[in-house]
Parts: C-alpha cells; structure tokens; sequence
C-alpha cells in the first residue's frame, strides 16, 4: 500500500515574527484557528484524511504548547506504527547550531527518519489552510516516474511576486523555477491551467511549499553541502540538473498563513455562507477533543458567526465573526468581523464575585463593548465598556497590551483592558 512507503515532514517554521503577536508564546503551528483548532491541525489532518499515518513535526521556537497539544491529540493504537511526533532543534555531537532553513531543518532530522522503512517523504507547511488527498499526488508521482513532485497551484500575477513561480512542459515535467520575481519579472511566465483559473486570471504555477521526494534523491540533494532552503536552494537546484520534477496541479482552496491579515481573511472566511475552506464535510480536521458543555446564548442576534464549545453568550449582536472555545460575552456587547480566541479555563463564580467587587474585569469580553476589525487573543480579560474599532484609518502600533498590523486590532494573550478603553 502506498501509504506505508511513505514519511510525512511537517515543517513547524522559524520564529514566525509576521504573526507576532500571536507567535510571542507560542510557535506557528500552535496558532489557534477556527475557534478551536492549532494550525498544525490541518496538515496532520491533510495526512490522516490521505492514510498517511506517519508524522514529524520540526520546530524550534516556543515549542512549549505545540507539544502539549499534539501529545494530548495525536493518540493512535499500540498495534498500528502510526505515530506523530515533535523533532525540535536538538545540538549533537555533528551539529550544534539551530535549523538555518527548511531544508537544513530535514538535514538534521534525517537520523530519525533513517531508523524507518520508507520510499517516498512528503514535506509539509504548518501554516496553510487547504484540504488535499496526499494520495492522489503520490500516485501520479510514481506513475511519472519521478525524482521530486511539487504541488502547485494557479495564481494570478499580483499574488505571483509572493511566491516560487515555475513552468512545466506538456507532460507536467518542471523546466525552469524562479524565486519571488517582480511585477516586469513576472511577463512570460504564464502556464496552461484548467478554464476556471484561466477565466480568474490565474496564469501563473506557484509552488504551495508541498514537496514530495524519492528517499534516494533526498538524501543525495541534503548530504554534503549547505543547501539550506527548499524554495531557494533545493528545488531549483534540482531543475536545473539531472532530476525529473513534476508539477501536481492543485485547484482547490489553499491559503498561506503568512501574517496576521491573510490569518485575520482566512478565520472570517469560513463563516461565508459557502466559504472557501469547508469545514462541514467527509474529511473531517482532528484536534483535541476536549469534554465541554455546549455553548449558551442569551437574547443575541447572530450573523454569519461560527461558535465554538462552552461558550456563555448574552451580546446583543454579533456578525461576521469567530468566538473560540470558554468565550464569555456579557449583555449589551456588539463585536463584528473578529476572531475571539477564547480561554483555556473558566473561572470560579467565588473568582469572579471577587473580581467584580474590585471593579476588575473577568475573562472574556464585558458588557456593553464595541468591538471591530479585531482578533483577540487567549485569555483576554475586556472590561465593560470597551471600544476596540479597527481599520485603515490605524497606523501601526505595538504596545504591551495590544499589536494593530493592516488596520487589524490584535489584543495580546492574557491582556487587561480596563473599563471604558477605547483603542481605535
């Protein structure tokens, strides 16, 4: 079965300072999206969902809550040789420094791939939104005989000077790869793709970050060299010698969780009516199963909203918008097109009694607050009264309390806002 010949790498990226503040604590992966899901999530899901039952995650940043969270998740049966496990930066007698890129990061990790019997490693982002059937990709990298398949996806040529843009000839063998090229740059390299991409303007093959190498190409291309990058180094590296590279065209919903404005799109985004990533389907994305109570809603109006578990909500309206597991949200209340992270614990009524009589906030959002184009972190306490109003008209800051990044209003993990605050 071609799921047994395989090893899945899910690369858990550096120290993620496009998503600070969201990375302050914690490593890319481990951001939560959906309300209840780690990003790392969706590429161990990708896997499961495809039969690949064989999982590294490589990290090195803040690995503290990525660890736990795919130690009390990722569980599978004594008799099965599924696994997925942490390879963090580790110094050994031949190396002692930190991963210097994506494929430094497999280098280093290559002993621990070497104690199992594989054909094929599948490498993977831990910061993308989308849904694959890994399978289908492998399948048609076997049939064309090939060293390396890239995925690939069409894109248009704005978007196009964000990534790896190649060309393929006719039967999907990848000629020539350039890195990141300028708007001038970017004329000419248009490819053939399906009449849906073509009508939206997307002419252009970007690399998605998802690689699939032969075992023996792997090693050959990593041993013996300082090769440190995938995109920069490897891929290109290997097209222009004597590897077969295939493209694998993928048309569906992929999102690059980059910064905090594609992260703030991509949570929105999947309370659209029909959104782009479906999370109601047969493939199901896994995460921790935490034994919560339903979710309480009192006298508010809802729009667009995707709730999560043990949530008490007594708003008066909220639209466009997220609220992750334990949110409390007190009457009065307005938030529209946020994604509230939620809390890692109730409080105790007797903890929130004494809060409320020393007029400090309890977790959560307090009542009668106005809250706008705004991501709120873990275990935020907002008092009553509270004006958070994001948008353009906001020029970039950073203070201890909170980050506003594109206009977006990111209130830090843990933070405090006092009654009556207003920011924006």
């Amino acid at each position: 079965m071609i799921e047994e010949k395989v090893i899945s790498i899910i690369l858990g990226g550096g120290q993620g300072s496009r998503l600070s503040p969201l990375t302050a604590t914690r490593s890319k992966p481990a951001v939560p999206i959906a309300g209840k899901y780690r990003l790392v999530d969706i590429p161990i899901s990708n896997c499961i969902n495809s039969r690949l039952r064989r999982m590294f995650v490589l990290t090195q940043f803040n690995s503290a809550s990525l660890n736990k969270h795919i130690k009390n998740t990722y569980s599978f049966s004594f008799f099965s040789n599924a696994f997925v496990d942490i390879l963090a930066a580790e110094q050994t007698p031949g190396n002692e420094g930190w991963y210097q890129g994506t494929a430094d990061a497999v280098r280093q990790s290559m002993h621990h791939l070497m104690q199992h019997d594989f054909e094929y490693v599948l490498i993977l982002s831990g910061d993308q939104l989308y849904q694959m059937d890994f399978c289908e990709m492998i399948e048609n990298h076997i049939a064309k005989k090939a060293d390396i398949t890239l995925a690939t996806i069409p894109v248009n040529a704005k978007d196009g000077t964000s990534f790896g843009i190649l060309k393929a000839n006719e039967e999907n063998e990848i000629t020539t790869f350039t890195e990141k090229p300028n708007s001038e740059k970017i004329i000419g390299w248009e490819s053939e793709v399906g009449p849906e991409m073509e009508a939206q303007g997307r002419l252009y093959l970007a690399s998605m970050g998802i690689y699939l190498f032969n075992k023996s190409v792997l090693i050959e291309m990593l041993e013996g060299n300082e090769r440190h990058d995938f995109g920069k180094q490897i891929i290109p590296d290997a097209i222009g010698g004597n590897k077969k590279v295939i493209s694998y065209q993928y048309e569906g919903y992929w999102t690059d969780i980059g910064n905090i404005d594609s992260f703030f799109e991509a949570n929105l985004g999947l309370t659209d009516d029909i959104p782009q990533f479906d999370l109601f389907n047969k493939n199901p994305i896994y995460s921790r199963a935490r034994m919560l109570p339903p979710s309480k809603i009192t006298g508010t109006r809802l729009d667009k909203v995707i709730i999560a578990d043990g949530c008490i909500i007594g708003a008066d309206e909220i639209s466009r918008s997220v609220i992750g597991i334990r949110t409390r949200i007190g009457k009065g209340t307005k938030i529209s097109n946020c994604y509230v992270m939620g809390s890692d614990y109730y409080q105790t009524l007797e903890e929130m009694e004494d809060l409320n009589k020393s007029h400090k906030p309890l977790t959560g959002i307090g009542e009668d607050c106005v809250i706008n184009n705004a991501i709120l972190d873990k275990n935020c306490f907002i008092g009553n009264n509270v004006t958070i109003n994001g948008g353009q008209h906001l020029e970039a800051t950073d203070t201890d309390k909170y980050t506003i990044k594109e206009g977006i209003i990111v209130i830090k993990k843990n933070a405090v806002i006092e009654d009556g605050t207003v920011i924006g």
